[in-house]
C-alpha cells in the first residue's frame, strides 16, 4: 500500500513495465488469480500460498520475498461472554476466509484449547466473511468474535465494542508469525527474473525506508486506504494497528513451516503432510542481500 501510494514499485519497475494493481478480500482468492494468469504476483499470507503450491502440486508459485510479520489477533464482543476459551462453546467466530492464515490460525487455537468446531462434532461455529462485515455484525451482535488481520482487529476494538483475548504473536518463538508473503507464478519467474529482481530490490529498499519513516510511512498508508476505501483510519487506529505488525523482508520459513503443520492438522493440505522444500525460492532475494553486503537467508 505505501508502495502503491507513492509510486516506489512504479518508478522500480522502470518505464518500459506497466503495474496494474488488483486487490482482493483474502488470500485465497488471489491466488486463484494468479493461477488463472491474472496476476504475476501477489502478496499473500502463508496458507493461501502453502494451498497454491500444493493444488499445483508444486509447479505453480514460488515465496520470493517476506513482506510483513504479526498483526492479527482474536478479538471478542465484549458482552459476549467470552473471557476464556470454555467460553467459546455455542458461539459465531468469523475468519476472513475458509482456508486463508486467520482462519487457520483460529481453528488450530480452538482444536489445543480442547474447543471442537460444529464440522467436527463440536458447537462453534465459524464464519468466513469480509473484514468488514465482521465489524457490520459486531456492531448488531450477530457476530461472537473474529480472527482478524490489521488494521481490522483493531477497529473491532475501537468500534465494535470489541476486547482483545488473543494477541497471536504471544503463541509464537520471539512474537514473529508469517502474515505477509510475496508470491510470484512461477511461470513469470522463469521468464522475467530481472523483473522479479526489480521488484524485490524494491520490495527491500521500501521495507528499509518504511521502518526508518514510520509517521510518513503511515501517512501514506493512510491516504491510500482513503483512495480505495473513501474513508482513512483514525490516527489512534493506524498507530495501534501498526503496533502489532513489523515489515520485514525475511519471509520466516521456520513460522511458515509450522503454519504448514497447522494447516495440514486442520485437514487443508490433504492426507499426508506435503513436501514443501521448493515452495521457496530464495536465490533472488539472496542475490540482492549480497548486493547490500547483507547476510543471506536460508
Amino acid at each position: 500500500m505505501v508502495g502503491k501510494a507513492n509510486g516506489f514499485f512504479d518508478k522500480a519497475m522502470g518505464s518500459q513495465v506497466k503495474v496494474q494493481w488488483t486487490s482482493f478480500n483474502a488470500g485465497p482468492a488471489a491466488i486463484e488469480a494468479l493461477f488463472a494468469g491474472a496476476i504475476d504476483m501477489t502478496y499473500v499470507g502463508p496458507n493461501p500460498a502453502i494451498n497454491g503450491y500444493v493444488r499445483s502440486n508444486g509447479e505453480a508459485l514460488r515465496v520470493v520475498s517476506g513482506a510483513a510479520s504479526g498483526g492479527a489477533s482474536l478479538v471478542v464482543r465484549n458482552d459476549a461472554g467470552i473471557n476464556k476459551p470454555e467460553d467459546f462453546h455455542g458461539k459465531r467466530v468469523a475468519s476472513p476466509q475458509f482456508g486463508n492464515t486467520q482462519d487457520v490460525a483460529l481453528r488450530n487455537w480452538l482444536k489445543k484449547n480442547g474447543i471442537k468446531t460444529n464440522d467436527k462434532g463440536g458447537d462453534v461455529q465459524i464464519v468466513p466473511m469480509a473484514n468488514p462485515d465482521q465489524l457490520t455484525l459486531f456492531l448488531k451482535k450477530d457476530l461472537d468474535a473474529a480472527w482478524a488481520p490489521e488494521p481490522w482487529a483493531t477497529r473491532l476494538i475501537h468500534e465494535g465494542n470489541g476486547r482483545l483475548l488473543v494477541d497471536e504473536r504471544s503463541l509464537w518463538p520471539n512474537g514473529q508469525f508469517v502474515i505477509g508473503l510475496l508470491v510470484v507464478n512461477t511461470k513469470f519467474l522463469n521468464e522475467h527474473p530481472d523483473l522479479v529482481k526489480n521488484w524485490i530490490r524494491a520490495n527491500m529498499d521500501l521495507t528499509d525506508w518504511i521502518n526508518a519513516h514510520q509517521a510518513e510511512a503511515k501517512k501514506l498508508l493512510n491516504e491510500q486506504i482513503q483512495r480505495e476505501t473513501g474513508k482513512p483510519l483514525s490516527q489512534q487506529i493506524l498507530d495501534e494497528a501498526f503496533s502489532r505488525l513489523q515489515v520485514t523482508y525475511d519471509p520466516l520459513h521456520a513460522a511458515l513451516t509450522t503454519a504448514a503443520q497447522q494447516a495440514f492438522e486442520d485437514g487443508f493440505l490433504g492426507r499426508q503432510m506435503p513436501d514443501l522444500s521448493h515452495l521457496y525460492d530464495l536465490t533472488i532475494l539472496n542475490q540482492v542481500l549480497a548486493e547490500k553486503k547483507r547476510k543471506a537467508i536460508q
